[in-house]
């Protein structure tokens, strides 16, 4: 398998997005160090997701969608005209909400499934499975199973294995849309320790509605919200511990201590 790529800085720069004619983010401008975990938190509707999506451009495969601004991967734009869709999505990996592991498919396969989709060639895919695997803390739990259709696992095995799928592309970036929001407490705690683990080698972005999680794994945390009528967009940004032991807007601190959303 290749060396791991190093961690990249993402950043974005006054992103606003529509959907047909109703603007839901705006001017949202955020910086994700390498080698740090950031979270978006913040009430349903607020755009943490649409924002999420517009990091590794899979937000235009909505119809009807509309942005504005500027994401910057190592300050090149990847909206520029050098880069196309799927290469920045090979450098910028997304793991969803929900498992979405190929059913039809063997856990080895699915592993390699990025890869092959991409046109990239594999020149060891038990290597590449068992790296990859390795580093979603599943490898023990599934070595004796790679030959077994993916939908045989438990929802956090699979949640795991979609994350390993992720990682056999070797992203710079990853971004993770409540990766536990379908967990148990024993499943989301071994991701969460994953996510902490793989911030080593890579930049992770996490949106969480859970306030502890967001404590627990990220360096730094940007709060979100949408006011009556008006689109969504940043609150407040600063390091997690700034967040949610001394914010400086109000709104945050209600937020963050539970009196609203």
């Amino acid at each position: 398998m290749n060396s791991l790529t190093k961690a990249s800085t993402l950043s974005s720069e006054n992103i606003s997005v529509w959907f047909g004619q109703r603007q839901v983010l705006s001017d949202v401008n955020l910086v994700f160090p390498a080698n740090k975990v950031t979270a978006l938190i913040g009430p349903s509707g607020c755009g943490k997701s649409t924002f999420i999506r517009t990091l590794n451009r899979m937000h235009e495969l909505i119809p009807g969608a509309g942005l504005a601004g500027s994401v910057f991967l190592d300050g090149e734009d990847i909206y520029g005209e050098d880069f196309d869709a799927v290469s920045v999505r090979i450098k910028i990996g997304m793991v969803f909400q929900k498992p979405n592991p190929f059913p039809t498919m063997t856990i080895r396969d699915n592993i390699l499934s990025g890869l092959r989709l991409s046109g990239r060639k594999i020149e060891n895919g038990d290597e590449v499975a068992e790296t990859s695997l390795r580093r979603a803390s599943i490898w023990n739990e599934v070595k004796d199973r790679l030959n077994d259709q993916a939908i045989s696992l438990s929802g956090g095995q699979q949640q795991r294995l979609c994350i390993a799928r992720s990682l056999a592309m070797n992203p710079q970036v990853l971004l993770m849309d409540e990766p536990c929001s379908a967990l148990d407490p024993g499943s989301t705690r071994r991701i969460e320790e994953t996510i902490k683990e793989l911030s080593s080698s890579m930049t992770i972005v996490i949106v969480t509605h859970n306030m502890q999680q967001a404590q627990r794994v990220s360096d730094q945390t940007a709060f979100f919200l949408a006011d009556d009528n008006t689109p969504g967009g940043v609150v407040e940004f600063g390091s997690t511990e700034q967040i949610f032991n001394g914010p400086i807007d109000q709104r945050t601190n209600d937020y963050v201590n539970g009196h609203f959303g």
